[in-house]
């Protein structure tokens, strides 16, 4: 008798990490060149902004109201976002070139710098039972300063003219997620309601959006030759301390929160919002900061990606047992 193979509930199997090897594989395989690699970072272009426009329209502005009252909760996440990370993220130079290239290290900088996530942080809050319209709020506050605040970082912390920052760079980065997220809040009132209905649009323009960016950086990396720099035993240590530093995210931003005086709901909110980083943000702005090395630079963020994805999984479902807290408790 057969017996059907099955893994365990609380390990994530999730098909995009597999749609993410894939591109790179055709990246590797087929890399965009000359015209086809005009016409790939055009479409990939236009997907970010298309996503972005649907992150605005999908906000309401009540919950936008509503999430400004509770502003120390959004202080916490944004201080894990570009304050601790940075920080733990600078003290990692001491690694160089013992364990991370100069390369690598610039695209862990750069990972330490991105804003945190808007889907995942909510489906995690929600599944783990905590405070969900914080974590929408906690998402889109830190996405849109992170349009602004993550270039300047990047400008300032990451030395050796690695990061092509200018004006205009900036007036990129803004025009590609900037306007298009304040053209959906401008626009929901007519498009809010056929989004809600059609939730998988959404989810199927992010990720979509995310591997046309995947396949523009890493077809320019392949024509520019630079994938020659990186060794297993290179990306191995880089899993590592990647590793530690979202242990390290996890651990501070779950006891900090209590310390702070936050209740369960919000401490999830916090810990899922503030431990996380984005590809969708990340990606395009590291292409236009990066240029033909965003390959390299972007590989920290990916990897990353995919880890938080598993443990944040797996906190989430531990957390949805836990014993619901007393109503005086839940109370803010």
């Amino acid at each position: 008798m057969n017996r059907r193979v099955t893994l365990p509930s609380w390990l994530p199997i999730d098909p995009f990490i597999l749609a993410l090897v894939g591109t790179v594989a055709l990246a590797a395989l087929l890399p965009a060149s000359g015209g086809a690699a005009e016409v790939a970072g055009g479409a990939s272009t236009g997907a970010v902004a298309l996503l972005f426009f649907l992150y605005g329209a999908r906000l309401s502005t009540q919950e936008a109201l509503d999430g400004l009252r509770h502003w120390r909760l959004h202080v916490t996440v944004l201080g894990c976002t570009f304050v601790l990370f940075p920080l733990l993220g600078l003290a990692a130079r001491g690694l160089v070139p013992f364990v991370l290239t100069p390369q690598l290290y610039d695209g862990l900088l750069f990972l330490c710098l991105v804003p945190s996530t808007i889907q995942s942080s909510i489906a995690f809050t929600s599944i783990a039972r905590g405070n969900v319209p914080a974590a929408i709020c906690a998402g889109s506050f830190s996405s849109i300063v992170g349009i602004v605040v993550t270039p300047l970082l990047a400008a300032s912390l990451i030395g050796g003219g690695a990061v092509g920052f200018s004006a205009d760079s900036l007036l990129k980065i803004v025009a590609q997620l900037l306007l298009p997220f304040v053209a959906g809040q401008l626009l929901r009132r007519w498009v809010g309601g056929f989004l809600t209905r059609h939730k998988k649009l959404l989810s199927l323009v992010d990720r979509g959006s995310i591997l046309l960016v995947v396949y523009t950086a890493f077809s320019e990396g392949m024509v520019a030759g630079i994938w020659h720099q990186v060794t297993v035993a290179r990306l191995a240590g880089l899993l590592a301390v990647e590793a530690v530093l979202l242990a390290a995210m996890l651990a501070v931003s779950w006891y900090g929160a209590k310390r702070l005086g936050f209740v369960r709901g919000d401490r999830i909110a916090i810990q899922f919002a503030g431990s996380k980083k984005s590809l969708a943000a990340g990606l395009p702005m590291a292409s236009v900061l990066f240029g033909a090395h965003a390959s390299l630079a972007v590989l920290p963020l990916m990897l990353f990606h995919q880890m938080q994805l598993m443990v944040c999984a797996v906190i989430a479902k531990r957390r949805a047992g836990d014993p619901q807290p007393r109503a005086a408790e839940a109370a803010p």
